[in-house]
């Protein structure tokens, strides 16, 4: 019950006031007036909403085509006896504004390392460009968030029965057959919980915008969820912010929805209950 109150209070409440909110026109004082569905109008002509959303995918798809191979490679490998393995895990202890406000000091193009390394970073620039601060943003997340899933797949590979590889071992089956054939598929039920953590949060990243490129240059690197928070609290339209956050939301859930129906883990979810 406390576990339940508690997710009502600061998870459903909240969800259903900016549901509500969408419809009413606020600058953040006064007495909110309502607008009907002007938001929602509004929403569906807005040339920066596809924009912003074709960056939030871009930096989505760009983090799970990195993330996950090296995540997976690296949870199989610290599943083994090597010592010091803690030491990769570091990165996610850390705050993700911390981070941003490192790394943005070290990619300075006046006092940090472009301004010493020409040869690789080109005039130094890199945040003045949009394909440059796109790879830096896909790079910070990139060193942040892979030792979390990391983490996921070492638990689950060591929950493999060894077992297994020892009867592939004795098939012949070398180190590299044996990964994509064994333990690939035992972690597969990790690697969609993996891939969902990615979605979900690359729909919602926002400190490191924030901190390292402030959406730039220009809005190249604006995605949903900064046009939310620039609407909101810099042009002070709560209304129609409200509105970008409950489509974000929706999307989340339909692509989290779509992705565990497409998986089968639901229908291997409920054989296991039966069995």
């Amino acid at each position: 019950m406390p576990a339940a109150v508690f997710f009502f209070i600061f998870g459903i409440l909240p969800l259903f006031i900016v549901v509500g909110l969408s419809f009413f026109k606020w600058n953040g004082l006064g007495t909110p007036q309502f607008a009907g569905g002007q938001y929602w109008a509004q929403f569906i002509h807005d040339p920066k909403v596809m924009k912003s959303v074709g960056v939030t995918l871009t930096l989505t798809i760009l983090g799970i085509v990195t993330q996950t191979p090296l995540s997976l490679l690296l949870g199989a490998w610290a599943a083994g006896r090597q010592r010091y393995t803690a030491i990769y895990f570091i990165p996610y202890l850390l705050s993700g504004t911390a981070i941003a406000v490192a790394w943005r000091a070290m990619l300075d193009p006046n006092f940090g390392m472009p301004s010493k390394m020409r040869w690789l970073f080109g005039d130094g620039n890199i945040f003045g460009n949009a394909s440059s601060a796109i790879a830096v943003l896909v790079f910070v997340s990139l060193w942040q968030f892979t030792p979390f899933h990391a983490l996921l797949y070492q638990g689950a590979v060591r929950a493999i029965p060894k077992t297994l590889y020892e009867a592939a071992s004795i098939d012949g089956a070398g180190r590299i057959r044996q990964f994509f054939c064994i333990t690939i598929p035992q972690v597969r039920n990790t690697l969609i919980t993996s891939l969902l953590f990615q979605v979900v949060g690359g729909l919602t990243a926002f400190d490191a915008i924030l901190v390292l490129t402030k959406g730039g240059p220009g809005t190249d690197t604006q995605n949903t969820a900064y046009y939310m928070y620039s609407t909101a609290f810099k042009a002070y339209n709560y209304g129609y912010s409200s509105v970008i956050a409950v489509v974000l939301i929706v999307i989340a859930t339909i692509l989290s929805l779509v992705m565990v129906k497409v998986s089968g883990y639901d229908k291997m979810r409920s054989e296991l209950e039966g069995i």
